[in-house]
């Protein structure tokens, strides 16, 4: 009793109470009609959960919440012809807590508390995406991906087993994650940004967590909307931006000075990838890019799993032939490895000339070998994802990409 009581924990929970009694008290009405709760009621609530809380711990913390569940449970069967809805009476309920918590986590507390009043001002907003918006298919898709990435993966074994320890059913689950999570972000960017800039928006966002799994995304999407094939290719080609920049991160991580010696390479690269994508937007009928938006599924899972298996079988033909050819350089080894993921072979190249086993004039190649394998996975995926059209604009992409580094760093 004689412990002076958190100014700070006090502070959070009158702010609390006042921030979410301030949106009811706009919403409550006037008159005999009006709710039966505003934003003194919220705010003296938020304070007894604290004070309750502090003084008599969660004994007495129960206690209050029982009176105030029945007493929240008398305005509502006095109100509930009028308002059948029990909103603002679970939200009573909630800043009493929330207000008892600012006595533990006062932060957290908050930002808890500043989600629930952003719940409750946007309540029309939320009611018309709920209804109007979000259509059933995409309501189905969404739970998909949600059991796939909370249930399945989190279950899914990390080890490598089948023949040549090629095969983890971890890398494998992750992989079908990203590709429906790339098509769900492209759907929902195209429907924020209109097909034009939106396709493009979530491609270069993805490319970060995997540029060959986004050109396989982008190829899915040309089965359904061909009519937006250039600017799909676009997309495709504009995640590679993701890749350069990525590689870029990885050498100055690893081995700055690798870095300074393939920046020239990087940015031609970076340049001819960005041009190209342009000029690809640029040349795109303009009809087909201001059409009305198809809204469909979030993603195709046949595509998605036709695409986990090519990439699987493609690090299996890797593993295969480094089994039977054994370690004949780090050349060797980059140009595998490659095929399935850039990343990780440049990562390995930096770390072996960071520890001086690999001379900086050499790493270039090996470095240059890994995207020029990457790149050329990308034409297989593409092609076996978006067909011969979009296949020949990602090869022409990709081949651009290669080329300007190989090219710069032959003449430098």
């Amino acid at each position: 009793m004689t412990q002076t009581l958190g100014l700070a924990g006090a502070a959070a929970a009158l702010g609390i109470g006042m921030l979410i009694g301030l949106e009811r008290e706009r919403h409550k009405g006037q008159g005999e009609l009006r709710a039966f709760a505003g934003l003194r009621t919220y705010s003296i609530t938020a304070l007894l959960g604290y004070v309750s809380q502090q003084v008599g711990g969660g004994l007495l913390l129960g206690l209050i919440a029982g009176c105030l569940a029945v007493i929240v449970s008398t305005a509502y069967w006095k109100s509930r012809d009028n308002d059948p809805g029990i909103t603002s009476e679970v939200a009573l309920l909630t800043v009493l807590l929330l207000g008892a918590w600012c006595g533990v986590a006062p932060e957290l507390a908050t930002a808890v508390g500043v989600v629930v009043a952003g719940l409750l001002a946007y309540r029309d907003k939320l009611h018309n995406f709920a209804r109007s918006q979000l259509t059933d298919v995409e309501m189905r898709d969404g739970l998909l991906l949600l059991v796939v990435a909370l249930v399945v993966l989190p279950l899914a074994p990390d080890r490598f087993i089948g023949p040549y320890g090629a095969l983890n059913p971890r890398t494998i689950c992750t992989l079908t994650v990203l590709l429906m999570a790339v098509g769900a972000v492209g759907h929902v960017a195209v429907r924020a940004l209109g097909p034009r800039y939106g396709y493009v928006v979530s491609a270069i966002a993805s490319g970060f967590a995997s540029s060959t799994v986004t050109v396989a995304a982008m190829g899915q999407m040309v089965a359904k909307e061909p009519e937006h094939l250039r600017i799909l290719a676009a997309a495709a080609i504009f995640s590679n931006i993701a890749t350069v920049a990525q590689v870029a991160l990885i050498l100055g991580t690893v081995e700055p000075a690798l870095l300074s010696q393939m920046a020239w390479p990087l940015l031609a690269g970076f340049a001819t990838t960005a041009l190209y994508g342009v000029c690809l937007m640029w040349h795109a009928p303009t009809a087909a890019a201001s059409q009305t938006i198809k809204v469909g599924g979030a993603f195709d899972l046949k595509l998605a799993l036709i695409m986990v298996v090519t990439l699987t079988g493609i690090t299996f033909l890797s593993s295969l032939m480094l089994h039977h050819f054994g370690q004949v350089g780090v050349i060797l080894t980059a140009t595998l490895s490659g095929f399935a993921d850039a990343h990780a072979s440049i990562a390995s190249i930096a770390a072996l000339a960071t520890s001086g086993q690999l001379s900086l004039g050499a790493a270039s190649i090996p470095v240059l070998l890994a995207v020029s394998c990457n790149a050329l996975s990308k034409c297989v995926v593409a092609g076996v994802s978006g067909g011969r059209h979009f296949a020949v604009y990602v090869i022409v992409g990709q081949v651009l990409l290669v080329g300007a580094m190989w090219l710069v760093t032959w003449a430098g």
